[in-house]
C-alpha cells in the first residue's frame, strides 16, 4: 500500500532486528562469551557496589540516573537514551559492558537477546572494529531539550578488545518430525504467534505457554508484559486448534511432562528459539523430556530461513539483498 520510499525506514528497522538475530545465530560463541563474562562478574565481585549504584540510579550523573530509574520503573527507554546510557556505563563509569547488557536484558519489555547484546557490543567497539559510540553532554542536552546536561562524561572512548571471533557457521538445519503426529504445542516468549507457524499441523491436542525463563525477564514491568503476551497467545492458539490451553510462569520440566501425559502425546512442538536464554532453556528441557520418552521439535519460520544465512558480514551487504529476499516472501516494494 506504500511506496518503497515512504516505508523504507520501517522496512529497515524490521530487517535490522532480523539481521541481528541472524548474525548471532551464525555466531553462537558471542552469546556464550556474554553469559560467561556476566556470570564471572557475579562470582568475582569487586564491582558490585558500583554496578548497584548504576542500576539503582544513584551515581550522581544527570540523566543517567533518571534513565536507570525509568528503565526499572517502566521497562522501556528511548533509543537515544539506551545509547547514551550504555556509553556512560562503559566509558565514564568504566563498568563491564556485559553487566550493562544484562541489566537491559532483565528489565526491557522489548528485550531481544540478539539486538541487546550486539548493540552493547557496538557501543563498546567490539561489534565493529574501530568504531565506538561516545555520549556527549552537548548531544544529550540538545536531544533532551535541555532537560539533561551531565557533567564529567568521558571525552574519549577506549575501544575494548577480545579474542578473535570464530567464522560464521552455516545455518544448521533442524531435525524433522511427522507433522501428522498428535502433539503438544509449547509457546515461548520468542514467538507468540504459533498458530500461524503450525496452521497445517495435523493434531495439536494441547497448548502450553511459558511466560519467562530463569533470569529473563526480571523486572516487574517486563514480567507483566511477557506474562500478558503468553496468556493472550495461549488463548488464541487454544481457540485456533480447539484444544485446552495453559500458562506456566517459567520452564518446568515435570509440569510439561505432565501436560504431555494428559494430552496423551509423546511429541512436543515449538517455534524455533534463536540463540539466547530461551534456546538455552529448550536445550536443557529437551534432555529432561527425552529421558521420559518425549521428543521436543523446533520449527523455524520461512522468513528466518531466508534471511539469516545472509547475516555473514555487516548490515549494508545484508541490506542490498533485502528487495530480492522480500520478493521471495511475496512482498514487493513499489
Amino acid at each position: 500500500q506504500h511506496s518503497s520510499g515512504s516505508c523504507e525506514k520501517f522496512v529497515q528497522e524490521v530487517l535490522w532486528r532480523t539481521y541481528w538475530k541472524g548474525w548471532l545465530e551464525l555466531r553462537p560463541a558471542v552469546w556464550s562469551r556474554f553469559t560467561a563474562e556476566r556470570d564471572a562478574l557475579a562470582i568475582r565481585g569487586g564491582m558490585q557496589k558500583a554496578i548497584a549504584a548504576a542500576e539503582n540510579g544513584t551515581t550522581g550523573i544527570d540523566g543517567f540516573d533518571d534513565w536507570a530509574r525509568e528503565l526499572t520503573g517502566r521497562g522501556y527507554l528511548h533509543n537515544h537514551a539506551r545509547m547514551w546510557f550504555a556509553s556512560i556505563w562503559i566509558f565514564t563509569l568504566r563498568l563491564p559492558w556485559a553487566a550493562g547488557a544484562d541489566f537491559f536484558l532483565r528489565h526491557l519489555i522489548d528485550a531481544d537477546p540478539a539486538s541487546n547484546t550486539l548493540s552493547w557490543r557496538w557501543v563498546a567497539g567490539l561489534q565493529t572494529a574501530g568504531k565506538t559510540y561516545l555520549a556527549s553532554a552537548d548531544n544529550i542536552a540538545r536531544f533532551t531539550g535541555g532537560r539533561f546536561a551531565p557533567k564529567g562524561l568521558a571525552t574519549t572512548a577506549q575501544q575494548l578488545s577480545e579474542e578473535p571471533l570464530p567464522r560464521p557457521a552455516p545455518l544448521a538445519p533442524l531435525p524433522g518430525y511427522d507433522p501428522a503426529a498428535p502433539a503438544l504445542l509449547l509457546i515461548t516468549p520468542e514467538d507468540l504467534s504459533p498458530e500461524s507457524l503450525f496452521a497445517e499441523h495435523g493434531t495439536i491436542r494441547g497448548v502450553h505457554a511459558i511466560a519467562a525463563v530463569q533470569g529473563w525477564p526480571w523486572g516487574e514491568q517486563a514480567q507483566a508484559f511477557t506474562a500478558a503476551g503468553a496468556a493472550d497467545s495461549a488463548q488464541r492458539a487454544s481457540a485456533a486448534f480447539d484444544c485446552p490451553g495453559a500458562v506456566q510462569a517459567a520452564f518446568d520440566g515435570p509440569a510439561l511432562i505432565a501436560a504431555a501425559r494428559t494430552a496423551q502425546v509423546s511429541t512436543i512442538v515449538t517455534a524455533c528459539a534463536p540463540v539466547g536464554p530461551v534456546a538455552d532453556a529448550l536445550a536443557a528441557l529437551a534432555e529432561v523430556l527425552a529421558a521420559e520418552g518425549i521428543a521436543l521439535y523446533q520449527r523455524r519460520r520461512a522468513w528466518d530461513e531466508a534471511f539469516w544465512p545472509h547475516a555473514t558480514k555487516g548490515f549494508f551487504p545484508f541490506r542490498e539483498r533485502i528487495p530480492a529476499l522480500l520478493a521471495e516472501q511475496n512482498i514487493i516494494l513499489r
